[in-house]
């Protein structure tokens, strides 16, 4: 078994950080669904603005509402206004296709890549 890259959010920014908030990252449930990421599941984040790089858990946020929330411990590597890559693997015998995007500024989805 191998890991691919299976979803792929590029150059989203972030909405907000929020510390007191227990772990994960919330994204627009409209960006989860073109990408094929779930509740729950692992990602890895990639700050283009730092280099930073972090894994955690995806939460869903609102449809439509560009959110894109760094939460908990994850918010003190990642702040507000930083551009990021978010990504979804999957382990397989085989390739498989990934579905990425790219959103605008306020993360509203531009186009397939």
């Amino acid at each position: 078994m191998r890991e691919f890259l299976r979803s792929k959010i590029h150059k989203a920014t972030v909405t907000d950080a929020n510390i007191d908030y227990v772990g994960s990252i919330t994204i627009d449930k409209t960006l989860m669904d073109l990408v094929g990421l779930l509740d729950g599941e692992k990602v890895l984040v990639v700050s283009n603005t730092t280099g930073n790089r972090l894994e955690t858990y995806v939460i869903s946020g609102k449809k439509d509402s560009g959110d894109i929330c760094m939460n908990g411990a994850s918010a003190h590597l990642i702040k507000r206004g930083e551009e990021i890559i978010i990504m979804g693997f999957e382990l397989s015998q085989t390739p498989i296709s990934s579905k990425n995007i790219l959103v605008d500024k306020n993360n509203k989805f531009i186009k397939y890549l």
